[in-house]
């Protein structure tokens, strides 16, 4: 028993590390950028918390056989929305992945994607073929998030980049409007929300969300 117990481990160790084999993600902590340094709790800062999950989703996906790309190689490194973006398409990235904190008055996690063109700096994006594409993508991504998160955190849903302040004034964000290859944007916590910020700087609360993440990428990308 023992050693088929043994055996059934080795198999789904196997299995866990091919998910992935072959596939690309772009994995970008959002801040420092042309809009600012990001939010902060009491304790916490958006720039430290999702640059220590990009690293914790980075080693899952890599586990799972991904190549994965960071858009920066530093917490605190400054890097234009446009040039996260061009990191992802110059990778050929299979989906991109943008990591955020949220500043309000509510609490829980939120998912964003592009659902119709934007312009910024004179350039109009995502093509109508890659919204296609992302809209699907995104709610799979959405769901599996969504389960892993159940009963820690509150799902405030898969929204559009229209329901952001950038993205309302633009049609998208400017990470989308640049971007050649499926992205989705997740505000992890409230950042502001005592109880949120509690939960992410929680080491269960880290690794929880670190494992909803990549659970999140996995559903994303498979067909």
């Amino acid at each position: 028993m023992k050693r088929a117990l043994t055996l059934l481990g080795l198999l789904l160790t196997a299995f866990a590390s091919a998910q992935l084999q072959g596939k690309v993600i772009c994995i970008d902590p959002g801040h420092p950028s042309e809009v600012g340094s990001g939010t902060h709790g009491k304790k916490l800062t958006e720039m430290g918390v999702v640059w220590k999950q990009a690293l914790l989703v980075k080693q899952r996906l890599e586990k799972m056989g991904a190549k994965v790309v960071l858009t920066k190689q530093s917490e605190k490194q400054f890097v234009r929305n446009k040039a996260r973006a061009e990191a992802a398409n110059k990778a050929h990235a299979d989906f991109m992945l943008r990591l955020h904190c949220d500043a309000a008055s509510g609490s829980g996690f939120a998912s964003y994607y592009p659902s119709q063109q934007g312009k910024s700096e004179g350039v109009t994006g995502p093509s109508p073929e890659l919204l296609a594409r992302i809209a699907p993508i995104a709610r799979r991504f959405h769901a599996a998030l969504s389960a892993g998160l159940k009963g820690r955190l509150n799902d405030l849903g898969l929204k559009t980049d229209l329901q952001t302040a950038v993205g309302g004034k633009q049609g998208a964000l400017t990470g989308s409007v640049f971007s050649k290859v499926p992205v989705v944007l997740v505000e992890i916590v409230v950042l502001t929300n005592p109880k949120d910020e509690a939960f992410i700087g929680s080491k269960e609360g880290e690794e929880a969300m670190a494992d909803a993440l990549a659970a999140g990428v996995v559903a994303a990308v498979k067909k």
